[in-house]
This record gives C-alpha cells, sequence and structure tokens, in this order.
C-alpha cells in the first residue's frame, strides 16, 4: 500500500506523546500499573457504598496531597484530585521546563463519562439530617458539578491560563480527550496539551443501583475475578475510579526541546450507532475502526495489538468481538487484549489508562493478557487473543485503542512506535 498518511504530514501536524501520569485500581505510575498487568494483578476488591450496600469496586490509593493542599482536596472533588495527580505526575515525566513555558498557550482536555453526581448525593445525603432545609447546603457545590470541573481543577492547579473543558463523550470520553487534544494542536490553538481521561464514578450509588437495575452489575464470590471479558461465565461491569493523563505536543517542539517521545498519534475516529441507548453497534463499531485505519493510511494486518474495549457484559462483548472479527479476521500478526479485567470499568478514564498499559510494548515487546478468561464464550473467540499469560511477540509498531460508550459513541485511537 502507498505511504502511511503521517509520514507525509510536516512536524508541525505531527503529534506526539511526551509524558504520561496514572492511577489505576492496581498502580499509581506506569510502571507499576505495567508490572501488574504483566503478573496478572487485579485491583477490584471489596467496596460498600450507602444505600446500594455491599459491592465490589476498582479502587485507587495515590497519594491525594502529593500535588495538592489539604484545603483544596476538601474543597475539589475526587475526579479533580485524580486529574490534577495524573496531570503532575505526566509533567513530570516529560521533562518540560514548567517555569519557563507560556501557560496561554497550553489547553487541558479531559474526558468524563458522568459528573456532578457524587456531589449531589452528597448533599442531599447531608441535608437529610436537618430535615431537608437546603440552608445547610455547602456554597461549593455548583462548581463541583459544573461539567468543567475535572479539567479546571487541573488548570487551577497548575497554573494554566489556555483553554481547558471536559468532553463528555460516554465511556469513550479518555480517547475523546486525545482526540481533542490532537485537533487543537494542529489548529495550532495550543502549543501543549494535558489530555485524557477522568472517573471518579465509584463513590455515586446511583451507577451501582443503576447497572444492577439493568441486570448488568458484575457479581463474584472472589472480588478480583469478577470482571471476566470473553468468559462464557461473564456477568457484568465492575466499576471501578482511575484516570490517565498524557503531554502532547507538535512533534518539531518536542524534537526542539529533546523531549524523550513515548509514541506518536496516527490515526483516530469517532462515529455513533444511533440505533440504540445501550445495546451496541457491531456494524457501526466495525466502521470507527476501518475509519481510523483509513485516516493513518494503514492496513489492518499492520496493527500489532488491539485493546479492547469489552466490559464483561453479554452482548457488549458479543457483538465488539464481531465488529473485531469483520476488521481483523485476516489478519495473523494482529494480537488482542483487554484490561478492564485487572480493574474493572474506569469510565471516562478507561480509553486513556488501557492505551497506557500497552504502550510499553513498543520496548518490551510483549503483549499482556485477559485475566479471568477461564472458559471462552465461542462468541467471543478471536484471532490473536492473549489471555491467561503474557505473550513475547516478534515486534509491535502500531497499536490500536477501542473505547466505547452509552448512546452509541464509538472511538478508536491509533498509536505508533515513534522511530
Amino acid at each position: 500500500m502507498s505511504q502511511p498518511v503521517f509520514n507525509a504530514l510536516p512536524e508541525s501536524q505531527r503529534i506526539v506523546i511526551t509524558g504520561i501520569g496514572l492511577t489505576a485500581p492496581n498502580g499509581n505510575s506506569l510502571g507499576e500499573f505495567r508490572a501488574a498487568l504483566l503478573e496478572g494483578r487485579s485491583g477490584v476488591q471489596p467496596y460498600e457504598i450507602r444505600y446500594f450496600g455491599k459491592t465490589i469496586a476498582g479502587i485507587c490509593n495515590f497519594e491525594v496531597t502529593r500535588h495538592q493542599s489539604k484545603k483544596d482536596a476538601r474543597r475539589g472533588t475526587r475526579a479533580g484530585s485524580i486529574g490534577i495527580y495524573c496531570a503532575n505526575e505526566a509533567l513530570q515525566s516529560s521533562g518540560i521546563d514548567w517555569e519557563n513555558t507560556d501557560k496561554t498557550r497550553v489547553g487541558v482536555y479531559i474526558g468524563v463519562t458522568e459528573h456532578g453526581n457524587v456531589e449531589t448525593e452528597t448533599e442531599i445525603y447531608n441535608i437529610k439530617q436537618f430535615d431537608y432545609d437546603t440552608k445547610y447546603w455547602t456554597h461549593h457545590h455548583n462548581p463541583r458539578t459544573v461539567a468543567n470541573n475535572p479539567a479546571g481543577e487541573i488548570a487551577l492547579n497548575m497554573g494554566v491560563t489556555g483553554p481547558h473543558y471536559t468532553i463528555g463523550a460516554a465511556c469513550a470520553a479518555g480517547n475523546a480527550g486525545i482526540v481533542q487534544a490532537v485537533q487543537m494542536l494542529r489548529l495550532g490553538e495550543v502549543d501543549l496539551a494535558f489530555a485524557g481521561g477522568v472517573s471518579e464514578s465509584i463513590h455515586t450509588f446511583g451507577i451501582f443501583a443503576g447497572f444492577a437495575s439493568q441486570g448488568a452489575l458484575a457479581t463474584h464470590e472472589d472480588p478480583t475475578k469478577a470482571s471476566r471479558p470473553f468468559d462464557k461465565q461473564r456477568n457484568g461491569i465492575v466499576v471501578a475510579e482511575g484516570g490517565c493523563v498524557y503531554v502532547l505536543e507538535r512533534l518539531d517542539d518536542a524534537r526542539r526541546r529533546g523531549a524523550s517521545i513515548i509514541a506518536e498519534i496516527v490515526g483516530y475516529a469517532i462515529n455513533t450507532d444511533a440505533t440504540d441507548f445501550v445495546l451496541p453497534n457491531a456494524e457501526r463499531q466495525a466502521q470507527c475502526m476501518q475509519m481510523a485505519l483509513q485516516r493513518a493510511g494503514l492496513a489492518p494486518e499492520q496493527i500489532d495489538i488491539v485493546s479492547t474495549h469489552a466490559t464483561g457484559t453479554p452482548n457488549g462483548d458479543s457483538l465488539e468481538c464481531a465488529a473485531i472479527r469483520e476488521v481483523f479476521d485476516h489478519s495473523e500478526k494482529t494480537w488482542i487484549n483487554n484490561a478492564k479485567s485487572f480493574i474493572g470499568h474506569s469510565m471516562g478514564a478507561a480509553g486513556a489508562l488501557e492505551l497506557a498499559g500497552n504502550l510499553p510494548a513498543f520496548q518490551d515487546r510483549v503483549v499482556h493478557p485477559t485475566i479471568n478468561l477461564d472458559e471462552l464464550d465461542p462468541d467471543c473467540a478471536l484471532r490473536g487473543l492473549v489471555y491467561g499469560q503474557p505473550r513475547e511477540v516478534a515486534d509491535v509498531t502500531y497499536i490500536l485503542n477501542n473505547s466505547f460508550g452509552m448512546l452509541g459513541i464509538n472511538s478508536a485511537l491509533i498509536v505508533k512506535r515513534f522511530s
């Protein structure tokens, strides 16, 4: 085929990753997260939340006050704290001279599935103790619940005076945050971007109750085995919190400062099913992957790893597998894995966080496995599916990252090893 599209772009239009900061239920840095994925360590544990009661969840355990004061953490939100931690860690890993960076030329683009439910539920619970007298309603409620809160808290913490906003894209939001940053960098609106996704979902009882009423909340006597995409006995989603933020730059700027380049973003696509509130559409998901490949100028056979969205729901996993088969069934070198089996579904953070877990494969040429897959569902049988143990491969040059969400939003992001 012809030269990949991105190779023909000037360096001012090529976008690269130069920093990563994350917190996951099984690690608070890329190194810790990657080690857990290769060692098969789950971050899912028992959890209890008011009204709903005992359940299971993916819970993060990062140092909240590493990059913000106790006062600011109390005034803000859990999603904001996650974003602040991840963005500062990403900045440190990027090696950027932050003191001498023009903050007016920095953008913050953070994906979220939902925001504000935690704070509203908490305030209603609090005023219940005072016979629902709203004079006891906190004056912090409005800034905590506005949709731009997580990105705004990052901007406040870091002194960013360029644009900041969140991207509400259901569970495709982590990918969508990255795509937005790529577009703004190419347009010249900013020179540096913090992009990714965050989730505080485990702190709202409503999300557990909602999934339970759908029959879509996972249960298992062993919490670490509850999230089991592709398994014949899978029975739903494990709700998780988490976050992942990347530093993105134009290639010419990154070269100019001698940055260590982690990967290049070479293709992406976002489309819509327009068929159902929650049931995915395999045809549209396949089209999304094909659009991303076309934008990158790549054939399916050139993709080394497909990171699946699969959440552990019976219909969702089967339909995504049908979409992957349509695109990759004839690709003998494409390997397929899943990170939710380790951490559960981190909602708005999922796309960005799951991509991060695969990026070290560019160097170590190891594909992390899917765990908890004891009996493969025939509907989920895929050529190249890696499960149980990590797989050493000859080379990893391209990774395609799937992330899909309710109301039929689909996203696919392609990154390349930089050389």
